[in-house]
């Protein structure tokens, strides 16, 4: 099974802690955090991984190039930023003929089930499954609307008193169909190109487990406080 790793983004919001390092090379736990999405891959069946870069590149290639792993990583340099789904959607030929495969976004931290989340997916036989976590601060996030069976409703990206605290994850396990669903390339982002227009046909999937996105400085504090506690049940990660 393939996934792509978004990892391109400028973490501005970050620095000075990324001035010379992406987001996904921050440091927790004494590792970076692209070293716990290796792993948390390696333990649930991902074969082969994309992922997309932009900002130092150079940090990202000469970590990749040292890691040991099993998996196959494939590195994709974009001199503009495509954008979450205009990434996926440029290299969809790098798929192949695998019937679904999973995205996410770096500059999230997690120990999620990957498993239990493709499961679901191939439960409901939507052409997307979201994760999804309850947000602290739901306005500040693209907040889905959800049905008892989990098909997803709505979305609502950033607005004021949002209908609820379930908020998009970034990580998604996909059906190839949604390539010729969209039928369409380019810049494009996913909470607002594509999930939209998906409405109906996609199912939510609630993350039990760990998640924080640590793209500010407040959840990059929470994480390296929390992170070495959850690593005490996820050696796997280690």
């Amino acid at each position: 099974m393939k996934a792509f790793l978004l990892a391109a983004g400028l973490g501005t919001r970050l620095r000075p802690l990324t001035d010379n390092i992406p987001k996904c090379l921050v440091p927790l736990e004494g590792k970076p955090l692209l070293y716990y999405w290796i792993r948390l891959f390696e333990r649930y069946g991902i074969d082969e991984l994309l992922i997309n870069l932009h900002y130092h590149p150079e940090a990202v290639r000469e970590y990749v190039e040292n890691v040991n792993t099993r998996l196959k990583i494939n590195l994709f340099y974009e001199k503009e930023l495509m954008g979450s789904a205009g990434t996926v959607f440029a290299n969809k030929e790098w798929i192949g003929n695998d019937t679904e495969f999973v995205i996410a976004y770096a500059d999230n931290l997690t120990c999620l089930d990957v498993g239990s989340m493709l499961r679901a997916h191939k439960e409901h036989k939507g052409v997307m499954t979201i994760g999804l976590f309850k947000a602290a601060k739901p306005e500040e996030c693209g907040i889905v609307s959800m049905g008892s069976d989990g098909l997803i409703t709505g979305f609502h990206e950033k607005i004021k008193n949002p209908p609820g605290n379930l908020a998009n994850a970034g990580v998604y396990i996909a059906d190839r169909k949604i390539f010729d669903i969209i039928g369409q390339e380019g810049k494009m982002d996913f909470g607002f190109d594509v999930l939209p227009k998906l409405t109906g046909r996609i199912y939510g999937y609630k993350i039990n487990e760990y998640f924080i996105d640590i793209g500010t400085p407040e959840n990059y504090s929470n994480a390296c406080r929390e992170w070495g506690k959850v690593l005490e049940s996820y050696s796997f990660l280690r």
